[in-house]
């Protein structure tokens, strides 16, 4: 009985091995159901960028104030917000381009832990059309509300960038056709049809380009635009 059984057990062995070894279809490993071994390939990236000037700001101010009383301090950042915003609209800001963005109150603490008050914040983000005015924007939102003004940010863009976005595209695409055709002939080979054309996303880069930024005033300078292409040819010969 035991000899039959250790019989058994050595013939389905030999068969596990042997389906082990096989591969389904007749393929050979590496390759598809064919045969068909993929292409070689050349693959190269170009870099194209565009520098224009920015059109459109987007300042972030904050009103924050402090009281022993968490209603006043509310209040007071409430009432500076009001003036706040009532300097941006007489700065030519719409209503429909500001908004509150924030609104925080926070107890504060002396050095053994205990509260001796609390700290309101009322943040209002604005988005101005005519970037020259940002500087007396700034100016004036300083005037209404005083030393309770918090400058958040200041950043630049081009609201509509299509334009400038097509032009560093197309020098992305002619930069990496000419890094494949140099690499091509590097190899002594020559390049076939195009097998892919993708558009990466570039790397960080600085929100705008300036030489300064002060309260007032503020230059908008150039900002930079990115777009990074990547192209694969089949190799001939």
């Amino acid at each position: 009985m035991n000899r039959a059984l250790r019989t058994v057990a050595v013939l389905t062995l030999g068969v596990l091995v042997l389906a082990g070894c096989s591969t389904p279809g007749g393929a050979t490993p590496g390759t598809g159901a064919t045969g068909a071994t993929d292409p070689a390939t050349v693959t190269a990236r170009g870099v194209g960028t565009v520098r224009g000037a920015p059109d459109t700001a987007r300042i972030v101010l904050a009103v924050q104030t402090r009281d022993p009383s968490a209603e006043a301090a509310l209040v007071a950042a409430s009432t500076g917000a009001t003036a706040l915003v009532e300097a941006l609209d007489g700065g030519g800001v719409a209503a429909a381009d500001r908004q509150t963005s924030g609104l925080w109150i926070n107890p504060t603490f002396d050095q053994e832990g205990r509260v001796t008050g609390y700290e309101a914040t009322n943040e209002v983000t604005a988005t101005v059309r005519d970037v020259n005015t940002v500087g007396g924007l700034v100016d004036a939102a300083s005037q209404a509300v005083g030393n309770t003004l918090r400058v958040r940010g200041i950043t630049f863009s081009i609201e509509n960038d299509s334009d400038l976005r097509a032009r560093a595209r197309a020098d992305a695409v002619r930069r990496a056709q000419a890094q494949a055709q140099h690499l091509a002939t590097a190899a002594g080979v020559a390049l076939g049809e195009v097998l892919t054309i993708l558009e990466l996303p570039p790397g960080p880069t600085d929100p705008f380009r300036q030489d300064a930024l002060a309260a007032a005033p503020v230059e908008p300078g150039n900002q930079e635009l990115t777009v990074v292409v990547e192209i694969a040819y089949r190799i001939d010969g």
